[in-house]
């Protein structure tokens, strides 16, 4: 719709293609078809019917034509950089919005329904990386809340760069990815398209400095203003020469960008070539090496399945031989059967050991968590002693220089002493072959355990008749075990009371207030170390207090002096029943 000299796109029909009237929309000669009537001239056949979006798409195309054409000629004729208030420029973007908008899907999203050209451009920094730098900066704007002002300022960087028509042609290359956000008809799925990516090209003359950043992308109007298009018959003639010349420029434009493009493929095309040339080289280089892996291997394989076969013919007859030897040791075994039966006693005796063991380590689990606040208490002390051990370790040193100074003359002794070693070496010789004669004895033996671990099995199941019968043994035991355990447990709460009795009176002593041991009262030195005693706390020698017991605050055996010691085997003796 035409209104003050500017056209609404959205809400009218396409312009027209070349050929046809502005006023009528259709070729001349054509004759506009009405309701009252058959709409041709007599005698004429019927007219063939258009597809619309063929018609639009020819309406579009025109339009990017005259757009371009125009932009270029007054971007010549301006003679200076472009900026975003320049009519024909701003009239191009909305032509290119048209053209991108033309057959676009309409997107489904979660409160409406979305369909814009953002998606699209967005596809081509995959393709191009060169385009990752504009699209990224449309992201970081921070004026843009719409796709469509997205797009808009890509389309500005785009051809300030000078680089819209490489884009975009890599773009409609890949019709597969475009089907995804065009339907089959659109502009830039059609030829249409590439010839607008061709046109594109002479833009490349044109320098533009576009403030993408302030401007307000998001709620422009795209309305194509034709009244700049609309010239008269005067001036075309008198501008031919400058069509020509524009003409001109862009084929050039468009062969030097070819050019260039061309080029490109070129060297990567001979890199690529040098490359499978290297890689054909070693191919060949690795096929010979494994053509004579290939014979090696034959070979290797013709000796191993000869090897095989004499491998076979000893191990039938290893077989053979050791059938013999088994019927031998069948005899033996009937006439040791009274051995075996005295093995099996010792077997279930150590199978009433092995249970009490194990007892003991679950009692041993129960005591290692109690233990823990003792190691706590030990790696204090132990801090402490390694203090000490470093003054120890200084005399060590000393004493490990005497040492060097002894090996030294050992060594001197051990050549001397090489004529021993021959006699020795002598002696080895025959101690080699008591080993043998050992060995082959120890394979005797292995084969007699064999056959007691088949006895052992048939003493199993005599085991298991054995256990019933001490399941109703362990029953008495166990009624016995409850008493002793309540004895137990009230002789426990005794040596609770008096350990705390003895904690509240116990004092630690320090290791720098003692020099001397509590009992012999001797004075402490390196080989002469001191000890605490667990119960008392005091210090003495190891010969005063190499004593251990276990006592009611720690149920493993610990160390304690000799007075300590005698007075609770003593308090012990006095308890037990």
């Amino acid at each position: 719709m035409l209104v003050a000299g500017v056209w609404d796109a959205e809400r009218a029909p396409a312009p027209p293609p070349p050929g046809q009237t502005a006023a009528s929309g259709r070729l001349p000669g054509e004759v506009l078809c009405g309701r009252g009537g058959s709409g041709r001239l007599p005698g004429s056949s019927p007219p063939a019917v258009k597809d619309p979006t063929a018609v639009e798409r020819a309406n579009l195309l025109n339009m990017a034509k005259l757009s371009i054409k125009g932009l270029i000629e007054s971007a010549l004729s301006f003679g200076r950089t472009l900026d975003s208030d320049y009519p024909p420029l701003q009239q191009f973007f909305v032509v290119m919005e048209h053209c991108l908008k033309h057959g676009l899907k309409v997107r489904k999203s979660f409160l409406s329904y979305n369909k814009t050209i953002w998606g699209p451009l967005e596809l081509v920094e995959k393709l191009y990386p060169e385009a990752e730098e504009i699209a990224a900066s449309v992201r970081d704007l921070p004026g843009l809340k719409t796709p469509l002002g997205r797009a808009r300022a890509w389309l500005r960087l785009a051809l300030m760069q000078k680089k819209m028509a490489d884009y975009l042609r890599c773009l409609i290359i890949q019709r597969d990815l475009l089907s995804e956000f065009y339907e089959y008809h659109a502009l830039m799925m059609e030829e249409e398209g590439a010839v607008i990516v061709g046109l594109l090209v002479g833009l490349n003359v044109i320098d533009a400095n576009l403030c993408v950043k302030g401007e307000d992308l998001d709620s422009q109007v795209g309305v194509i203003d034709f009244s700049m298009y609309l010239k008269n018959e005067d001036d075309i003639g008198s501008k031919e020469r400058n069509v020509q010349i524009a003409a001109i420029l862009d084929q050039k434009n468009y062969v030097e960008e070819l050019n260039r493009q061309l080029n490109s493929t070129v060297s990567s095309l001979h890199a690529r070539v040098d490359s499978l040339e290297k890689s054909n080289t070693k191919l060949i280089e690795e096929l010979a090496i494994a053509k004579n892996n290939i014979i090696k291997l034959q070979e290797e394989n013709h000796q191993l399945r000869s090897e095989n076969t004499l491998i076979l013919m000893k191990t039938q007859h290893h077989l053979e031989v050791t059938k013999v030897d088994v019927e031998a040791e069948l005899q033996t075994y009937r006439h040791s059967r009274q051995g075996l039966d005295e093995m099996y006693n010792e077997a279930r005796r150590q199978l009433r050991e092995e249970s009490q063991l194990r007892q003991d380590i679950e009692n041993e689990l129960m005591v290692q968590v109690s233990m823990k606040h003792e190691i706590e208490l030990a790696m204090k002390l132990l801090e402490k002693d390694i203090h000490e051990k470093q003054d120890t370790l200084i005399g060590l040193r000393q004493q490990l220089d005497e040492v060097k100074a002894i090996n030294i003359e050992m060594y001197q002794k051990l050549q001397v002493s090489d004529d021993a070693m021959k006699e020795k070496n002598e002696i080895v010789s025959r101690l080699e072959d008591k080993t043998n004669q050992i060995t082959a004895t120890m394979k005797q033996l292995e084969q007699r355990l064999q056959q007691a671990e088949k006895s052992q099995m048939e003493a199993e199941n005599e085991d298991k008749k054995f256990k019933q019968e001490c399941m109703s043994k362990s029953e008495n035991l166990q009624k016995e075990i409850s008493r002793k355990e309540k004895q137990l447990s009230k002789l426990k709460i005794e040596d609770i009371k008096e350990a705390n009795k003895a904690l509240q009176g116990q004092v630690w002593l320090k290791d720098k207030e003692a020099t001397h041991c509590k009992l012999c009262e001797k004075e402490f030195s390196l080989s002469k170390r001191k000890h605490h005693c667990r119960n008392c706390g005091e210090i003495f020698c190891n010969a005063c207090s190499d004593n251990e017991l276990p006592l009611p605050s720690s149920p493993k055996p610990v160390r304690v002096c000799d007075s300590c010691h005698a007075f609770l085997i003593q308090r012990c003796s006095s308890n037990m029943p």
